[in-house]
């Protein structure tokens, strides 16, 4: 297979970065259908980037030409289209979260691996150069071992963005600034750390919004080999700050602040890597953060099924940000300490 043929399974505010992406890999990767039940949305779509449209999503799940999709739509919707999917053969870039609930999710990576299909999660800040280079220093054991992993996310949200039906709601979205912003910071933290081994959390609906779910959320953590840390996650932190993830270690520290790393090691050496300019989304202007990580992110996954690899971020990888999640929020309401589930 030397060009992948892929479909694309909604056309909503998710779909700009991953259109965008596309057609600067049209030698590699070729899109045969996109769909929306929405014929505006189509309609719309078609003009501004020129790609077909089909208003049938048998059109595109039926269709043996095309070889993967990428599902662009809310959480709600991941397994119904998923079983679709993998029904069809298959293979599946889908749009983080996995789903509503991590049972649902659970359910999503077994019909992938049932079906023998790759399946890619939208968690796109693995690619940032500065994540790679973290990524590269704690393989070389450069950081030595772990003594404190901490995460924090200040976004901003405005209240029109919780007005927009389904937002921030159990129902669409599974939850509230955990599940559907911290998310990407939780995986990135987790694939430097694991998850701990115990956390005691807390989360609430500030006075600043109105809505369903958690707009504030924070947990202490213990992992295994008795370092600690903390992370805490908002929507309330106007006008939005780059999120932050600091890890020490017993050679050294490194800051991951948004796109940029800085690293200091004991034995008097540094390393700088990343972007400080680089968009991240975290204020009002939700999708300001260009198409250069999803490009990254298609192309690991049209490469994983060429060479026939998991591609970087597996749905079994994902499901440890969920597991996180489910945590902090159970010892919020329980008001205990909780083990998160070890995978």
């Amino acid at each position: 297979m030397n060009t992948l043929r892929v479909g694309l399974v909604g056309l909503g505010m998710a779909v700009q970065p991953h259109a965008q992406a596309l057609l600067e890999l049209r030698d590699e990767v070729e899109v045969l259908a996109c769909y929306s039940p929405t014929a505006s949305r189509r309609e719309a779509f078609a003009e501004r980037y020129g790609l077909p449209v089909v208003a049938d999503l048998d059109a595109v799940m039926a269709n043996p030409a095309i070889d993967a999709v990428l599902i662009l739509t809310p959480p709600a919707s991941h397994l119904d289209l998923v079983r679709s999917a993998t029904a069809h053969g298959k293979h599946i870039l889908l749009e983080k979260p996995l789903d509503l609930t991590t049972a649902r999710a659970e359910e999503i990576v077994a019909l992938a691996d049932q079906a023998q299909v790759k399946l890619a999660i939208v968690l796109q800040n693995r690619f940032r150069p500065a994540s790679l280079a973290l990524a590269e220093i704690i393989a070389d054991g450069r950081l030595g071992s772990l003594i404190s992993a901490s995460a924090r996310l200040d976004n901003w949200r405005p209240q029109s963005y919780y007005d927009e039906p389904g937002r921030g709601t159990l129902a669409r979205d599974g939850g509230g600034v955990l599940m559907t912003q911290a998310i990407h910071t939780l995986d990135l933290l987790l694939s430097y750390t694991g998850l701990p081994d115990e956390l005691a959390g807390y989360a609430a609906t500030s006075p600043v919004h109105r809505m369903e779910t958690e707009d504030i959320a924070a947990c202490v953590m213990h992992f295994a080999n008795g370092a600690m840390g903390t992370i805490s996650a908002t929507t309330c932190a106007y006008p939005g700050l780059p999120e932050r993830i600091e890890l020490i270690g017993s050679r050294g520290t490194a800051i991951l602040t948004g796109a940029e790393l800085k690293a200091h090691f004991h034995d008097g050496t540094t390393v700088s890597a990343g972007d400080p300019n680089a968009g991240s989304g975290a204020g009002a202007q939700i999708m300001g953060f260009g198409h250069t990580l999803h490009k990254a992110l298609i192309t690991d996954f049209a490469t994983a099924i060429r060479e026939n690899r998991s591609p970087k971020i597996t749905g079994h990888a994902a499901l440890r940000a969920h597991d996180l999640i489910d945590a902090i929020l159970t010892s919020s309401t329980e008001r205990r300490p909780i083990q998160p589930r070890q995978r």
